[in-house]
């Protein structure tokens, strides 16, 4: 099994570590889809990152639709996502923010590293920016709600998917978000850094 993408990719690094907590063996093939792209096209014509190359050769892909199957597959003990309907509810609405500023910092991250400067239109810019900088804030709102959790619990995808969504973040614009803006997010992901599986799939 073959994990390909780069770990400065938030959706590669979400899959990466997942499969290191789901128990799965693979190998990670660091190919980009920019400097790498006829690379990465010989093992999916479509070139989107994370692509995951089964024993069988089935390409999936999209974090979310790769997790997902593992997800199914998992023992309960294995598990990222909680059962019960109430707090597996909750957890989604956690990735999904997680996700959504995911999306919206690679926008601006593409807008201001690959646009010409002359052409920036900086509505759609200033737009983004407050879509992402909403994400936080329900993010941080929600984790302010969160009951303290006994640190022996395993972490949930939605730690998970938090943590690298803001490392990812402010790895690439850190100028767009301040730390003390969201410090629930802050110290969240500080925690969550720290474990041995994030420590193991750097995002650089």
């Amino acid at each position: 099994m073959k994990l390909i993408g780069m770990l400065d990719s938030p959706y590669v690094r979400r899959v990466a570590v997942s499969l290191e907590l789901y128990g799965i063996s693979f190998e990670h093939q660091p190919l980009s889809v920019f400097r790498n792209f006829t690379e990465f096209a010989a093992i999916n014509p479509v070139v989107k990152a994370p692509s995951l190359v089964l024993d069988d050769g089935t390409v999936l892909m999209d974090s979310t639709l790769i997790l997902d199957y593992f997800e199914a597959l998992a023992v309960p003990a294995k598990k990222l996502l909680p059962q019960d309907p109430l707090a597996r509810t909750r957890d989604l609405q956690v990735i999904g923010l997680a996700l959504a500023a995911n999306e919206k910092s690679v926008q601006i991250h593409y807008e201001l590293n690959l646009r010409p400067q002359e052409k920036l239109h900086a509505p759609w810019l200033e737009r983004v920016t407050g879509q992402l900088r909403a994400a936080y804030t329900q993010l941080d709102r929600l984790l302010a709600e969160q009951p303290t959790k006994c640190p022996s619990q395993p972490l949930s995808q939605a730690e998970i998917s938090t943590a690298i969504a803001w490392s990812f973040t402010r790895y690439v614009r850190p100028e767009v978000v301040a730390a003390s803006d969201y410090p629930h997010v802050q110290r969240l992901a500080e925690k969550i850094e720290a474990h041995p599986a994030m420590l193991k799939y750097p995002i650089a």
